[in-house]
């Protein structure tokens, strides 16, 4: 048994990179605490393994002194010079301890912690794979649905979706491949714990660096997302280069690259906006698809008035006001809109 847990030890070493003495170390801890429960003792004991022949041995730690009390902790200098001639009154003095069966319980002690090891470093390692794609999207299976939280099979591992982080509407089936962003990765004991999103902003910002070259290149820069989920979505963009039409180059030829994100979402409407650092024109910019007559800003206020034909108010507001909520979200601005109508009247 010695010689094959020494070898076992060496190859997890090699396959999984678990040092011999971490291992090693592990084992003659929980050999210790073995000992103590097997055989009811409270005594000072240290189990030493050899790291070349396997072979444990318990050592029991005693104080030398006049006249013993508690033979589990303390040994007489007459005895304690049997040992070592040069014991003292109040040295302590080392005593094998090492019991006869002890072998069988090792055994099973080493094999219980090398299990437990592996699974930490099995642990560990798709942790430490997932922690770097955090912000990523990874494409997985859904496994199964538990009181409204999907649980994505990853791979390796696992994540899970909770409803806030699905876009409302969305069902799937068990088995069904989709997409997923990586919104958080957490240790836990039992593993890493991975949060999965598609309702994120990130997620649209990452299904655009995918399908559109140009971002992903860094031609086009992305400068704001206000989403909400499953209903509609703006994106500002911007491109140093006056020779490249950001919107154009998201949009796609025909519109395929738009189109694609909206299949993937599941017909969610995007609107892609023109980012202007003149707030006025990015303010008229965002609020499309209204038409905007003029935009007035307070900048102390962070604020901005909007007037709009007549026509477009309803437009520029949007259904239950979520054009000019997203508008808002997107510029950073608050937004007040007018009817071209009631400004006069105020005038």
């Amino acid at each position: 048994m010695s010689a094959e847990l020494i070898q076992a030890l060496e190859e997890l070493e090699k396959e999984r990179g678990i040092p011999k003495e971490v291992l090693i170390d592990a084992i003659e801890s929980a050999l210790r605490t073995a000992y103590k429960k097997n055989f009811g003792s409270n005594q000072n004991v240290e189990v030493h393994m050899d790291g070349d022949t396997g072979v444990f041995t318990v050592y029991c730690h005693k104080t030398v002194v006049e006249s013993v009390t508690d033979d589990k902790i303390e040994i007489s200098l007459e005895e304690a010079r049997d040992i070592n001639i040069d014991a003292q009154i109040g040295a302590e003095v080392e005593i094998e301890v090492t019991p006869g069966n002890f072998g069988r319980i090792a055994a099973q002690t080493a094999k219980q912690v090398v299990i437990q090891r592996l699974r930490e470093a099995e642990r560990n390692i798709i942790f430490d794979e997932f922690v770097n794609r955090e912000g990523e999207i990874v494409a997985g299976t859904v496994q199964r649905n538990e009181q409204r939280v999907i649980i994505v099979n990853l791979g390796q591992t696992e994540a899970i979706m909770v409803h806030q982080d699905q876009i409302p509407g969305e069902t799937f089936a068990q088995g069904q491949r989709i997409k997923v962003y990586i919104s958080e990765v957490k240790r836990s004991a039992k593993g890493p714990q991975i949060t999965a999103s598609r309702s994120h902003p990130n997620f649209l910002k990452r299904l655009f660096e995918l399908e559109v070259p140009e971002i992903f290149d860094g031609l086009v820069e992305i400068k704001s997302i206000a989403r909400e989920a499953g209903y509609r979505s703006k994106i500002a963009v911007y491109s140093r280069d006056e020779m490249i039409d950001p919107v154009g180059a998201c949009v796609g030829p025909r519109g395929m690259r738009v189109q694609n994100i909206v299949r993937e979402l599941n017909g969610e409407k995007i609107d892609i906006i023109k980012w202007n650092s003149d707030a006025e024109v990015f303010i008229a910019n965002a609020l499309s698809p209204s038409k905007v007559i003029q935009v007035e800003v307070d900048e102390e206020e962070k604020a901005s008035r909007v007037v709009v034909p007549d026509h477009q108010l309803s437009l520029a507001i949007g259904k239950e006001g979520q054009n000019a909520r997203l508008a808002a979200k997107l510029t950073g601005w608050k937004i007040d809109i007018k009817s071209e109508s009631q400004v006069n009247k105020e005038e």
